[in-house]
């Protein structure tokens, strides 16, 4: 058969795309990317016969009229591909059922293997394939290629196929090569030796390039260039480095373009993944055409270098059907796992069992923390698929830290009394004060005002999008170590790892051994001020209604009342080979047996090992449990209401279809920039915040598409955020809800 005389898309012949997929799979053959020859000689077989189906006289006509698919009088292409592969053209019948499985499975428009098992198909079948030396397939041969689902060469074979196609699709280059990382560390430190010569990678930046080619688990103090040592560990590989937080993503991204790829050829090295990465994008380049293309590299994972969030490359875990094409590109590459510890139960469940999955098909991980507790450990070494890594513990003896702990609950008198003696002092006088709610920060807040207060502050997520912005500036700055002054921040726990501040003293509630250990780091970080007086002062009883009780609470009680423990009996100065003791004495697997943390581990990890490929649909999977709504507060939408629904108005204009295709991405731009426009008045918030019992406290919808939404909610918003009504309050205004909903 002459794949040029039939149509594979309007502007390419059958043969000219599985050219492009051919020459895509030699990239990643010449990259060294499939270590398999087999298998990359089975992924040739598959590309090549992918789209074979197409020459069906049907799909021709509709590709010529540009009609669409009609099930009455068609099959799928992936369905009708599967009838030309040979079997006897195989050495080994099991090498003829991973190839046909990743044929037949590369679109999943309906369920292949019904429509090929249907006797009412045979007929359509034979009639749309008449004119082509076709071969049988049998009730045997689905049933094996069901059999094959989780095969390791299938799924690799899949996966390969999978990326070679959507990359010739979107005319994407499937790979660009790492050649530049090493080059760019050795220049950074170059910049640095020019200030001071003395200067070199130190111990932890050197263990991880000798241990380049192994796993390793790296515990380092903060401020030690985890970073940078990561990427030493990565060199000159496809790597990804994931941080569970977007702003750390983005700092982190922006530190490795300007420090050390000098901003040069971006678009062929460093990607963004999140789920904002294309405004991200939108708003730090100018070139607008360039911004798509970019983003779709970044999205098809063709990047070198990619920073990350877990939920854009380990929702594979779900297997959703098209999952393998994540995990084969995972399979040779380099995978930096940053602050283990900061991740809930079941993120921690979908991790480990990625990263065993991902090291089982081949690829690396490395995991970098300023504590892990000897619990994950375990669970990363025992169970199905072990790990093994190089280990190592750096820290150095900056004293940081001299505690007081409290047998109480954080007070505004303690907090108050300490900024008042200083300033009498004449002493820089940072206070950072940490609570584990919302609540409690605006609680503080407004008791210090009333102290009389004045150079106060507060940061927690509940602030609408473009006020956060201007905090998370403003801590940022105040926050420099450099920095002498005199103001109060008070915040929640996002400050424990997002954002890279030292103040002078610290006042925070406790809610884990980790936890707490992570926001002392942003005390003295730098370790140069003078600890000769307690500077970390930590409150040991919290809130009861906190703690895990059946479904109540979030803070698991077991891990707290170790924690407690753990702490009661500190004062004084605390080293860092101090809190690592402390870690590794208490968070324990034996101490953590019962607790709810380790019984939703379980409960996630045994579900995630044991779900069957492609029971979830794949705009089903969502990675975390958390369920937040953005909403813009009535106060907000009153104040900016001719700017919102102008805004809104804007993105529900349509686009002319006969546009080309640079106007029409030209306008896409144009319109995520409109929606940021709207959304930078928005606030994440829960499902009890706006729903009761009996009523909502939504009073508008404002349409940013077809089918998006973002609700105005009746609250109370001012300088201390987001303040839900209580139920009493929205009684008075139930009737207003019946009119809007």
């Amino acid at each position: 058969m002459d794949l040029s005389n039939y149509k594979a898309k309007p502007d390419k012949t059958i043969r000219q795309h599985t050219d492009d997929l051919l020459r895509n799979l030699d990239v990643l053959q010449n990259l060294g990317y499939i270590r398999e020859e087999h298998i990359y000689e089975l992924t040739k077989i598959a590309c090549e016969y992918h789209d074979y189906g197409k020459a069906n006289r049907e799909f021709q006509k509709r590709i010529m009229n540009n009609t669409k698919f009609n099930e009455n009088t068609e099959i799928a292409h992936n369905v009708l591909s599967l009838y030309f592969i040979d079997k006897n053209e195989f050495e080994n019948k099991e090498d003829y059922y991973k190839v046909g499985f990743a044929v037949l499975n590369h679109h999943n428009y309906c369920d292949n293997i019904r429509i090929i098992e249907n006797q009412e198909n045979k007929e359509l079948i034979n009639s749309l394939l008449s004119e082509f030396k076709i071969n049988a397939v049998k009730r045997s041969t689905t049933k094996n290629i069901n059999k094959i689902t989780e095969n390791h060469d299938a799924i690799l074979i899949k996966g390969y196929l999978h990326k070679c196609d959507y990359s010739a699709s979107g005319e994407i280059p499937i790979e660009y090569k790492n050649d530049f990382l090493n080059d760019g560390l050795d220049n950074l430190l170059k910049k640095w030796k020019s200030k001071k010569t003395s200067l070199d990678w130190n111990e932890l930046q050197q263990f991880c390039k000798e241990n380049t080619n192994n796993n390793i688990v790296v515990v380092a103090q903060t401020g030690m260039g985890k970073t940078e040592a990561g990427l030493h560990w990565i060199g000159n590989n496809k790597g990804f480095f994931i941080l569970p937080l977007k702003t750390a993503i983005n700092s982190i991204y922006k530190r490795i373009k300007e420090e050390i790829l000098d901003e040069n050829h971006i678009q062929t090295k460093l990607a963004l993944l999140h789920s904002d990465s294309l405004s991200y994008y939108n708003n730090d380049k100018n070139d607008l055409m360039d911004i798509m293309d970019y983003y779709n590299q970044s999205k098809q994972l063709s990047i070198p270098l990619s920073i990350s969030t877990l939920d854009q490359l380990f929702d594979f875990v779900f297997k959703y059907q098209g999952y393998e094409l994540k995990l084969a590109t995972l399979s040779y590459s380099k995978i930096v796992i940053d602050e283990i510890q900061m991740y809930g139960a079941d993120l921690l469940a979908y991790l480990i069992y990625g990263i065993k999955t991902v090291n089982k098909f081949g690829g690396k991980i490395a995991i970098l923390t300023a504590t892990l507790a000897p619990f994950i450990r375990d669970l990363l070494k025992t169970g199905e698929n072990p790990i093994e890594f190089e280990e190592k513990t750096f820290i150095n003896d900056i004293k940081r830290h001299n505690l007081r702990v409290y047998n109480s609950q954080i007070n505004t008198e303690s907090i108050y009394n300490k900024f008042e003696y200083n300033r009498e002092q004449g002493i820089s006088n940072k206070i950072l004060v940490v609570c584990n709610t919302v609540k409690k920060a605006q609680q503080i807040y407004k008791e210090l005002l009333e102290k009389g207060v004045e150079n106060i502050n507060i940061l927690h997520s509940k602030f609408i999008k473009c006020e956060r912005a201007t905090k998370e500036r403003e801590i940022l700055d105040i926050g420099k170590t450099e920095n002498i002054g005199t103001c109060i921040w008070i915040s929640t726990q996002i400050v424990e790892a997002s954002l890279d501040i030292d103040f002078d003293y610290l006042f925070t509630e406790l809610s884990d051994i980790s936890g707490l250990f992570q926001r002392l780091g942003r005390c003295n970080r730098k370790g140069i001020k003078a600890i000769d007086e307690p500077n970390c002062f930590v409150f040991l009883d919290i809130d009861n209604n906190l703690l895990t009780n059946g479904t109540k609470g979030f803070i698991d009680s077991k891990i707290y009342e170790i924690s407690r423990n753990a702490l009661k009996d500190i004062n004084g100065l605390l080293t860092e080979e101090h809190k690592i003791n402390i870690i590794n004495t208490w968070l324990t697997t034996e101490n953590l047996k019962g607790s709810d943390y380790l019984f939703n581990y379980n409960k996630f990890a045994k579900w995630i090992a044991d779900l069957p490929p492609y029971e979830i649909e794949k705009e089903n999977v969502k990675l975390r449990n958390i369920i937040s709504y953005d909403v813009i507060p009535t106060e907000i939408y009153q104040e900016h209401k001719s700017e919102i629904d102008e805004n809104s108005k804007k993105l529900l204009r349509s686009v002319n279809p006969k546009l080309e295709k640079e106007e029409k991405q030209k306008i896409k731009l144009e319109k995520i920039n409109l929606k940021e426009e709207i959304k930078k008045y928005t606030v994440p918030v829960g499902i009890y915040d706006i729903y009761f019992k009996g009523s909502n406290a939504i009073i508008k919808k404002v349409q940013l598409s077809r089918y998006e939404f973002v609700n105005v909610v009746n609250c109370k918003y001012n300088e201390l955020g987001f303040i839900r009504l209580t139920r009493e309050e929205v009684k008075g205004l139930e009737d207003n809800f019946d009119n809007f909903m």
